[in-house]
């Protein structure tokens, strides 16, 4: 593996087996999760998610397990807003199977700064707090809002209705004003592979190595038509062949932007990236 390589897609797939269209029961998605750990494929593989509603649960599945492991490195989703976020910091600190990465918190159209602010002081600095974005009008102002507040964005790329997938115009404004207003940003749901595609059901669906380009345009050039453009490329090669040409500068630059995102699969984009020539066993 390149520097590059390595630089561009360590810790990029955080492990959201739980979450739809996967739906993995718990007793079969931890055990994968260590797998994939403990496997070839760990450099890529970035926390195990939850709700926040299954919390209680996933600590019941864990305290039955035999043998010793490593504590589980977690980031909890609380899509219910800040209500729910000092039960769910408090239940993972009770646990020693369990170790902090991050909390991830809905927020309502224009109480992203005061969602964040709730969020950063429950973590105090122990994990990183995201700020699901409301999508909408005021979209770009709720990112632009959390800039200095030592949250990042999170923004919804997809889901089970054609609805739920922005299309690249809005997604691009998205990453443009996260970009403009250095918040770092994760994305959730619909990136199932690395390139643009349109599903069986006729979801039009985002590619991960589109979302890592146009992260690119818009720190070097700041346009956000090319940024679109980039997000509406298939071209699987051709887009393989620019991430492969970026210095470890770079990549390390498009990373401090666009963090992680979650996948119900971690083997599926990686085979795509293989398959691509993108990273090479």
């Amino acid at each position: 593996m390149s520097d590059t390589a390595r630089t561009l897609y360590g810790a990029l797939f955080d492990d959201a087996a739980l979450f739809p269209p996967g739906n993995a029961p718990l007793g079969e998605a931890i055990p994968a999760h260590r797998d994939h750990l403990a496997s070839r494929r760990a450099p890529y593989v970035g926390p195990f998610l939850v709700a926040d509603a299954r919390l209680a649960e996933l600590r019941a599945v864990l305290s039955r397990e035999d043998g010793d492991h490593a504590a589980l490195a977690l980031v909890v989703t609380v899509p219910g807003g800040t209500q729910g976020v000092a039960a769910a910091v408090d239940a993972v600190r009770a646990d020693p199977a369990l170790t902090l990465a991050g909390v991830e918190v809905a927020s309502a159209p224009g109480a992203a700064a005061a969602t964040a602010d709730t969020v950063v002081r429950a973590l105090a600095g122990e994990a990183d707090a995201y700020v699901e974005v409301a999508r909408g009008a005021g979209a770009a102002a709720d990112v632009a809002a959390l800039a200095g507040t030592g949250a990042h964005a999170k923004f919804r790329t997809g889901g089970l209705t054609p609805q739920a997938h922005p299309d690249e115009a809005e997604l691009a404004a998205l990453m443009a004003a996260a970009v403009t207003a250095g918040v770092a940003f994760k994305c959730t749901a619909g990136l199932h592979h690395a390139v643009r595609h349109t599903t069986g059901e006729g979801f039009e669906q985002h590619g991960f190595l589109n979302v890592l380009l146009a992260t690119h345009t818009l720190l070097t050039s700041g346009d956000r038509t090319e940024a679109a453009r980039d997000l509406a490329d298939r071209d699987g090669p051709a887009l393989a062949a620019r991430a492969g040409a970026l210095t470890v500068t770079e990549a390390a630059r498009i990373r401090s932007r666009f963090r992680s995102f979650g996948t119900c699969s971690i083997a599926e984009p990686l085979e795509d990236l293989l398959v691509l020539g993108a990273l090479h066993t």
